[in-house]
């Protein structure tokens, strides 16, 4: 049952293009500033930088609605940022501060926001799959049209538990789109080593799961799949794989030095397939906006994430008594 290839482009407004520059642009400058902060001792523990995959993210997020729900890995920033959730306490959250999202005691890899509806940030392999169809069961037993954007990436693709999930999903017909972010390294291996079929979305075929794989480095292609897949779930046709091609930049973490690809091939996916240089290009051509335009929307953005570093850095370490709320056992 699983579906063609997509490779037809979204009919898109000068706003609309507008929108998912300044919004992967806003993902890119933040990443490559908490590296900055990584690499001065400012941020502890792991890190997993989104650059190379904002379109990825952005793309899905213009089909949502307020209601939808979605749940990710640890490599979650962008989707944060993405969401709408404040760069301010995302990054302070990275830095370990009362002002971050989780009030300092989570970290990059696990921070949430219930007015977003983001519900993490998780760092098992795999785990939040089964709790993304669990987020999806929610809505269908409430009886509204929410959809759950449910994200992987290859490398968790090949656990158990993202099969099972498939399974309760397509049998109780949930409202979940599972999106694997296949950026074709996983943690460090390529995934023509790891993965027995080059196409991860065909695997729902076993329980009767529509899908298709998407360009995820471009956005507009993004959007176009996700409208799709979205309103199948709205609909109560149950769950949807979107495949989404995609590749980052940096190693797995900051501490991975990648010596897994060679630097000319990020070179070349750099000059030749940036999600942000082509929609950069679609807006000079299409005369939407001037170089300065654009020059102008950088620094703006720069500020913005200058802002938020300073807050990071600024606001207090939680307190000893902050450490024992928002627990689930007693002490």
């Amino acid at each position: 049952m699983a579906a063609k290839k997509t490779t037809k482009k979204a009919n898109v407004s000068k706003d609309e293009l507008l929108s998912y520059y300044k919004d992967m642009l806003l993902i890119r400058r933040f990443e490559e500033k908490a590296g900055q902060l990584y690499g001065m001792g400012l941020i502890g523990g792991f890190c997993h930088l989104y650059i190379g995959q904002e379109a990825v993210v952005v793309g899905l997020e213009a089909a949502t609605k307020e209601g939808d729900k979605r749940i990710t890995s640890y490599r979650d920033h962008g989707h944060m940022l993405a969401c709408g959730m404040d760069p301010k306490g995302v990054m302070a959250e990275l830095t370990g501060r009362e002002g971050g999202y989780s009030k300092g005691k989570g970290g990059s890899m696990h921070m949430f926001s219930k007015e977003k509806h983001f519900y993490g940030g998780h760092g098992i392999v795999g785990a939040q799959v089964p709790l993304g169809a669990g987020l999806a069961f929610s809505d269908k037993y409430r009886g509204n049209d929410n959809v759950t954007f449910t994200y992987f990436g290859d490398g968790a693709a090949n656990q158990g538990q993202v099969y099972e999930a498939f399974n309760m999903a397509a049998l109780w017909d949930l409202p979940v789109i599972f999106v694997i972010e296949n950026n074709e390294y996983a943690m460090g291996t390529s995934m023509a080593r790891s993965t027995s079929s080059p196409d991860i979305y065909t695997r729902g075929a076993a329980f009767g799961i529509k899908g298709e794989v998407v360009d995820g480095m471009d956005v507009l292609a993004v959007k176009e799949a996700s409208e799709k897949a979205v309103a199948h779930c709205r609909a109560g046709k149950g769950p949807y794989i979107l495949e989404v091609k995609t590749y980052r930049y940096r190693g797995h973490s900051m501490s991975d030095p990648a010596k897994y690809r060679t630097r000319e091939e990020v070179q070349k996916m750099r000059d030749e397939r940036d999600c942000i240089e082509q929609v950069r290009d679609m807006l000079l051509t299409g005369k939407h906006a001037t170089d300065d335009d654009l020059k102008a929307i950088d620094k703006e953005i720069k500020a913005t994430v200058n802002e938020a570093a300073d807050f990071s850095k600024e606001s207090p370490e939680p307190s000893l008594d902050e450490l024992y709320t928002d627990i689930y056992a007693e002490a």
